[in-house]
């Protein structure tokens, strides 16, 4: 683990903090995070704090909505035969049971196919053998979702065998756009849709809510998928903001009131008891939707949540709980054989970068161990394996750095790759691994910002024993969900002492015990024993927390989840 981290507390508009308080009437503490997030007026906290479904925008402002709606109105006339296709990952495979599901409900069921590439045969996005599977069975249209914007040549190729597509995405155009018949993403230049942050579920969700409108049916039945589309935008990280949020909000009415059966099952089958929140869709259902497309095939996740009833559902989300426990057992011994490859060189130990190769390791999982070794070892990694004759690896940054860029850097000792700022991919000829591991070093030994090698925890305000009150957690509840920018709030409470209660708990865990001006509070910090000394100096401490509701015998009080400490320094 990184011992030292950066605290950094986040700036605020004190004057804007300040007038928020007079309009709001609720702790100054509060309307500093408001005021930080955006929400520096009466109207915009009102819209944030009770979001309503009327809030969503029109879905006929996202160009090319009325060319994709005439043109599936088309297909339905002619009796075509229609395609609905996406990528293998959680994002991708929602947004194909929702618009499959959909589809069938408005057309003949015995036209309409759903396809998933496979992740190793096909890899990421559009496929030839997708669309050679669609010329073989007849299919004339092709709905992507979640992918086709970049694929240019494969939809040109589509069509000169006759099949047209209709692209709902949300990855980043280049200059040169696919020659679809519509291409429905909000981050086209000339889209004039207020909302750009939308997931590829997201995208989807409008494609479907315009359908209804122009076919006269009601609301409903566009917002029976708001599960699907929520449990997308919790797992594929897109802002929690604007109309994210509101259809993650509802989204998480939907699971928690009458979910899909997919969730339902997953949700029974993880133990879960209590409703569900974002971090239950992040860490419960993402992660076993994703493990099919890695450890098998991700079609069966797309079989899970059009499943007619809870039998079928459990018999799918078993297969998926099964690939996750394989992914885990997978991920956890790769993240050991890593860290025993780095830990016994004195050299690779001392480097800016990681780079770790073992021909044995598990395609699947090498991005996720890669996250992990940045747990241990804070700074960019990149995790290789074997994959048939050549090498192929998942890289993963640090906050600040763009680890896409690096890799750039060395692409002549690569035959692909691709990603964005914070992870990447790449493939290379076996015998480059050793040059690849030196000039990824190279690079960003000379790029990187020392500083950025230190682990940056953001602080939203500073707060006092005193103001932490049942209410002023409530109010927090209430910003749920949380996500990127808007994040559960962090606060940092300064000079407290230990009170002669705090000890370790299962060895690596501390179970804390703090006062503040006879004020006392509880908390929990996980894999932070080896910090344990700091309180038993008995000296003050600086503590960084987010406020919890700890349940036990059927009691509930606030507890402090305490990321980190440090001695008070005056």
């Amino acid at each position: 683990m990184p011992e030292q981290k950066r605290w950094n507390i986040l700036p605020v508009a004190e004057d804007k903090a300040d007038a928020l308080f007079h309009s709001l009437k609720i702790h100054p503490v509060l309307c500093r995070i408001l005021t930080q997030r955006g929400l520096d007026d009466f109207n915009k906290a009102k819209q944030f704090f009770r979001p309503q479904l009327t809030d969503l925008h029109d879905p006929w402002l996202m160009k090319d909505m009325e060319k994709a709606v005439v043109r599936l109105l088309d297909a339905f006339n002619n009796r075509e035969k229609i395609l609905v296709f996406g990528d293998y990952d959680v994002d991708g495979t929602t947004s194909v049971a929702c618009m499959f599901s959909f589809l069938q409900k408005i057309y003949a069921p015995e036209l309409l196919d759903f396809y998933i590439p496979h992740r190793y045969r096909e890899g990421y996005g559009v496929s030839k053998a997708g669309i050679d599977f669609a010329a073989s069975q007849g299919f004339t249209l092709i709905v992507s979702l979640d992918c086709g914007i970049k694929s240019v040549e494969l939809i040109g190729y589509a069509r000169s065998l006759g099949i047209e597509f209709i692209v709902c995405d949300h990855h980043m155009p280049d200059e040169v756009l696919p020659p679809a018949v519509a291409i429905l993403n909000p981050k086209q230049k000339d889209c004039n849709y207020p909302y750009k942050e939308l997931c590829g579920c997201g995208v989807g969700f409008k494609l479907i809510s315009s359908l209804v409108k122009r076919l006269g049916l009601p609301d409903s039945d566009a917002f029976e998928y708001l599960d699907l589309v929520a449990t997308a935008i919790a797992a594929d990280i897109v802002p929690m903001t604007g109309e994210n949020r509101t259809l993650a909000y509802f989204g998480l009415k939907k699971a928690n009131e009458s979910p899909n059966a997919g969730i339902l099952a997953l949700k029974e089958l993880s133990g879960l008891v209590k409703e569900l929140h974002i971090t239950n869709l992040v860490f419960m259902i993402a992660p076993r939707v994703n493990a099919a497309g890695r450890m098998d095939d991700a079609r069966k996740a797309v079989q899970l949540f059009i499943a007619r009833s809870a039998a079928e559902a459990i018999q799918y989300a078993e297969q998926l709980h099964s690939d996750n426990t394989d992914r885990k057992e997978a991920d956890k011994l790769i993240t050991q054989e890593a860290l025993a490859i780095i830990e016994s060189d004195t050299t690779l130990v001392a480097r800016k970068s990681t780079v770790v190769f073992q021909p044995h390791w598990h395609k699947g999982v090498v991005g996720i161990v890669a996250s992990r070794l940045i747990d241990h070892y804070y700074r960019p990694t990149i995790v290789l394996t074997r994959s048939g004759d050549y090498v192929a690896g998942s890289a993963r940054s640090v906050t600040g750095f763009n680890v896409y860029e690096a890799v750039h850097q060395c692409k002549d000792l690569l035959l692909g790759y691709g990603g964005h700022f914070y992870a990447a991919g790449m493939t290379l000829e076996p015998e480059n691994v050793e040059a690849f591991r030196e000039r990824f070093e190279a690079v960003v030994t000379a790029t990187i910002h020392p500083e950025l090698l230190i682990p940056e925890i953001l602080i939203d305000s500073e707060l006092q024993f005193k103001d932490i009150k049942q209410a002023f957690y409530n109010i927090i509840c209430q910003m749920e969900p949380f996500g990127p920018e808007n994040m559960r709030p962090v606060f940092v409470v300064k000079n407290v002492t230990d009170s002669g209660y705090s000890r370790i708990v299962k060895e690596q865990h501390i179970r804390f015990s703090l006062r503040q001006d006879n004020i006392l509070f509880n908390g929990i910090g996980f894999n932070m024993a080896q910090k344990f000394h700091l309180l038993q100096q008995k000296k003050p401490v600086d503590v960084v927390f987010t406020l919890d509701e700890n349940e036990w015998n059927n009691s509930k009080h606030l507890q402090l989840k305490v990321i980190d400490f440090r001695q008070h320094e005056e």
